[in-house]
């Protein structure tokens, strides 16, 4: 009856044994390795995640703060000076030494236009200068010619005036003959014959001296033609300059013209928009061609006017164009534009009348691109791109334009 009432305290005992032998296990080394190996994972695993957090809320920190300095556009576009290529004068292609997109320096020959008839209208134009010319000389030489004739009739004239003065000398003596032989035939110491022979020669002297006046006085008026002639002469003169004046400049104006018979590129740059032919007949101002410098590329960017306020000359602009997806190149604000895009199109928008519907202006924006880039002489005229400007940087030698520009009222 004994070994019936033990059985329950051998039941009791066996949880108390199990526990024993797995305190005992925790109290070998191995045991004790274990424990701490997970203490240390799950440590390590809350420290990664705390650092995982941290770095994940300084990089969208740091994202925010550069998103928030940042202005963006999609609304870009690449620009260039194009250079449009127009005759100025009438003719038929004669020579076209340049290909389609073909790169070109300043000064070479583009087109040509045939020159005959230019070459025959400067050699008219050079003959009606050599015409002017002996004009002139003949007219100076009929000057000097008048003004050797005035000095001969001068001496004429003096030669005149003194035949006058001899022929009133020869009066004078005659009258007093006259006198003399008069009182003496009242006297009768003189016979009557000689006081008609005095009378004779009074009237002859009288008649000689009144030539004499009359051959001065002609040789005088002599001096008045010549004097008129010479001022007929030195209006021809004149008139001569003039007629060399213009053909000097009819002469240069066809050489002009001549010159104008070649087209030479007055940029460097890359031939587009090619239209002409050789043997073509080509207008002055048609187009034929254009130039476009690949080396003075800017970028046009269109923003909302809302977020032109912090944007300033000089601002760092990072520049992408669709065709190079990957690329990016540097630039800067150079201008803004002195009106939205919609006060330049054909047709602006007038809300004086109707239903107003406030709608965001764009404002273009002028970038320069950075000489020396990846894309330097790739990009083209037309391209679209993404535009990145930095509002909270400017460049040294534009910061005193930004803030000058900030000081007017």
């Amino acid at each position: 009856m004994s070994v019936p009432s033990q059985s329950p305290n051998l039941a009791a005992e066996a949880p108390g044994e199990q526990t024993t032998s797995e305190h005992v296990a925790r109290l070998s080394p191995a045991g004790r390795s274990g424990s701490a190996i997970g203490r240390g994972a799950r440590r390590a695993l809350i420290v990664g995640v705390l650092a995982l957090g941290g770095a994940g809320l300084a990089a969208a920190y740091a994202w925010y703060s550069a998103r928030a300095s940042v202005e963006q556009s999609e609304n870009a576009y690449v620009r260039a000076e194009i250079t449009t290529i127009s005759p100025k004068v009438q003719g038929y292609v004669s020579a076209l030494p340049i290909a389609d997109n073909e790169a070109v320096t300043a000064g070479q020959v583009l087109v040509r236009i045939d020159d005959a008839d230019f070459r025959a209208r400067l050699s008219q134009a050079e003959a009606n200068v050599a015409a002017a010319q002996a004009g002139i000389e003949a007219q100076q030489a009929a000057i000097t010619t008048l003004d050797s004739q005035t000095a001969q009739q001068r001496n004429m004239i003096a030669q005149a005036d003194a035949a006058v003065m001899s022929a009133e000398a020869e009066v004078e003596r005659a009258q007093l003959d006259y006198t003399r032989y008069e009182t003496l035939l009242k006297l009768s110491a003189a016979p009557r014959q000689r006081l008609e022979a005095a009378r004779a020669d009074l009237r002859k002297a009288t008649a000689a001296l009144a030539g004499a006046r009359a051959a001065a006085a002609a040789e005088r008026g002599k001096l008045d033609v010549l004097a008129s002639n010479r001022k007929q002469a030195e209006a021809g003169l004149q008139q001569a300059r003039a007629s060399l004046e213009q053909a000097d400049a009819s002469q240069a104006l066809a050489r002009i013209d001549l010159a104008n018979t070649v087209l030479r590129a007055p940029v460097d740059g890359v031939v587009g928009a090619r239209s002409v032919r050789l043997g073509a007949l080509v207008q002055p101002g048609t187009p034929l061609l254009s130039i476009v410098p690949l080396d003075r590329v800017w970028v046009v960017a269109n923003f909302k006017e809302t977020q032109i306020a912090r944007m300033r000359p000089g601002q760092a602009v990072i520049v992408r164009a669709d065709s190079f997806p990957g690329v990016a190149v540097r630039g800067h604000i150079d201008s803004f534009s002195p009106a939205s895009g919609a006060q330049f199109a054909l047709l602006p928008p007038d809300n004086a009348t109707g239903n107003f519907v406030k709608v965001v202006q764009r404002i273009p924006v002028k970038i320069a691109v950075d000489a020396g880039g990846a894309l330097q002489g790739r990009l083209r005229a037309g391209m679209s791109a993404s535009v990145d400007i930095d509002v909270g940087s400017i460049r040294p030698d534009a910061a005193s334009a930004a803030v000058a520009e900030a000081g007017r009222p």
